[in-house]
């Protein structure tokens, strides 16, 4: 019983070693002459070697438009709403629009482990997940869900701004 407890921890271990390496991985790119993120990614991932140059820089320095975010039902977004972004650290607006993204997503107390970042690379590809099936025409890609339904995008950069586009999609249901 004793080695039976061991085995099952051991592979419960690497199990999770496992999946922990399909997150935050990088890769050069060749288009982009740089390393980029590639695949599934988090916070910590876009707080690394050298993505934190913008990604810190960019979360700090954005001022938040609460006038607007009050108008959002922040308990219906935090319970029933789910969110897709896309994104390439190689890529300009990506690293302006995302880290302002999640300063609102901070400010609105939202779980951000319930949100799904998928980073491309220059061909808007990411093997292994399902970069193919978004209908990524160009990045940052921020997806909204309701019931598992799509209520909204924002395509590379906001029509007015983050915050009354996220609004406008979450009025409009």
């Amino acid at each position: 019983m004793k080695y039976l407890l061991i085995i099952l921890t051991t592979g419960l271990f690497i199990f999770n070693a496992c999946n922990e390496a399909q997150i935050n991985r990088t890769k050069f790119d060749e288009r982009a002459s740089n390393n980029i993120l590639i695949g599934y990614v988090n916070r910590e991932g876009l707080k690394m070697e050298p993505f934190h140059e913008w990604f810190t820089p960019g979360y700090r320095n954005y001022q938040v438009n609460d006038s607007i975010l009050s108008l959002i039902d922040k308990n219906d977004f935090r319970k029933n709403v789910k969110i897709t972004v896309v994104l390439g650290t190689w890529c300009s607006d990506s690293r302006r629009e995302v880290p302002r993204f999640y300063k609102i997503l901070d400010h609105l107390e939202y779980d951000t482990k319930q949100m799904s970042v998928l980073c491309v690379d220059t061909d808007k590809q990411a093997p292994k997940t399902n970069a193919g099936e978004l209908n990524i025409t160009r990045i940052p890609l921020f997806i909204f869900y309701r019931d598992n339904t799509e209520i909204g995008r924002i395509i590379e950069s906001p029509k007015e701004s983050l915050e009354a586009d996220m609004l406008k999609i979450l009025r409009d249901k």
